[in-house]
């Protein structure tokens, strides 16, 4: 019996379902795995400084399996001083933890960083010198630690040793497997990444081969500029290497671009249980602006760095999807063991329900007992969101 091939012509709702399930967000997830489990699923989490209801690299897990504990999430991402380490920091997308089996496969970058000709902080002379000596003597430290994170209260303005474990930690030098109070905890990479992934003999190829293929299976579906946005890869690196990924060439319904598939996200149809939930803007289905727009007709931006007056949806504005479909947004905020969405947008009456539904699983994951509703963008779905929250927080 010949088994057949997989199907290369994909419906714009085929390409929606497949990029959902490979994002976690369709299907039943492997409660058993757990945050690693949908770290490794991911291949990488967005780090960011912004919490309003949390912050970002916890409401990822918690988008995917619900109300996890957050201590539970912090816990599965660093590790202790004497427990090996499961996860790193790195420059992927952006600031992400990574699984600690991808340590190899960005070597490329690491040694792109020590090539680098131009910094945007000059390096003081014998500051790299004297911080890898002392965490040799010392053990895991912080920047204040190691003799100081700034020289003043900008927020650009790092001190010589800042600088210094930072150059470090691009260079490969110097890791980061824990946080402590938010803090980064730097110690040599010898001591911290396990022994048979300490090294960075994997060549370029390779190593662009695994991220793109790695890109691949976290978007199910992707074009060239989704699949090099998804670890920041550049367009020619992408090329050079995508034919050897083990990606498959598709065509999308109303995609413009050609595409590539994971050929195992093509086996079988794309069905199971929807989340609803809110995203964080910073969650990997979102990333990239084309593609949300592409996938799911939502414009997405983060308003966090516009000024107040010219914002459109909200300060940490967070898509809230449902059905497989973004159907609003909501800016959040916490008042005491309120939840507070300071300006809302519904997709329509239709979509009332489930951003009620949200809020209200959202809520209980922070430990906030009331939900209050100051703007509804629609001003005629305000009364009927105020009435389905009441009912579910009855």
């Amino acid at each position: 019996m010949t088994t057949p091939r997989p199907s290369t012509d994909l419906s714009a709702d085929e390409a929606r379902r497949i990029a959902l399930r490979a994002q976690g967000l369709l299907g039943t997830p492997d409660r058993r795995a757990g945050v690693r489990g949908i770290l490794r699923h991911l291949g990488a989490v967005q780090l960011d400084t912004i919490s309003v209801l949390a912050r970002s690299h916890e409401l990822i897990p918690y988008a995917r399996l619900g109300a996890v504990g957050r201590r539970t999430v912090e816990d599965a991402y660093w590790a202790a001083p004497t427990t090996r380490a499961h996860s790193f920091e790195y420059w992927s997308h952006a600031a992400c933890i990574l699984p600690v089996e991808e340590w190899p496969h960005f070597a490329f970058r690491r040694r792109a960083y020590r090539a680098r000709p131009h910094w945007n902080h000059a390096l003081p002379d014998g500051a790299y010198d004297r911080v890898i000596k002392q965490l040799s003597a010392e053990g895991p430290l912080t920047a204040t630690e190691l003799g100081g994170a700034k020289r003043t209260s900008e927020w650009w303005d790092w001190s010589g040793s800042k600088v210094a474990v930072e150059r470090a930690l691009m260079y490969g030098e110097v890791v980061c497997v824990r946080r402590r109070g938010w803090k980064r905890v730097y110690d040599l990479a010898e001591r911290a990444i396990p022994g048979p992934l300490l090294h960075d003999d994997l060549d370029d190829a390779e190593c662009l081969r695994r991220l793109v293929r790695l890109a691949g299976q976290s978007l199910g579906v992707g074009t060239r500029a989704d699949i090099a946005d998804y670890h920041r890869l550049k367009g020619e690196q992408v090329d050079a290497v995508i034919a050897e990924s083990g990606l498959v060439p598709v065509t999308v319904e109303g995609w413009s671009k050609p595409a590539w598939a994971d050929p195992a996200a093509l086996e079988a149809p794309a069905r199971g249980r929807h989340r609803t939930t809110l995203l964080s803007p910073f969650d990997s289905l979102i990333w990239e602006r084309a593609r949300t727009e592409r996938i799911f007709g939502f414009t997405h931006r983060l308003e966090a760095y516009v000024p107040k007056p010219k914002r459109v949806y909200g300060y940490f504005a967070m898509p809230v999807l449902a059905g497989g479909r973004l159907v609003g947004r909501v800016d959040p905020a916490r008042e005491g063991r309120t939840l507070v969405a300071r300006q809302v947008t519904v997709d329509g009456a239709k979509a009332v329900p489930a951003v009620a539904q949200a809020l209200v699983e959202a809520a209980g994951w922070v430990e906030c007992t009331d939900v209050r509703v100051e703007r509804v963008d629609a001003a005629d779905l305000r009364e009927p969101l105020v009435r389905e929250l009441a009912r579910l927080l009855a």
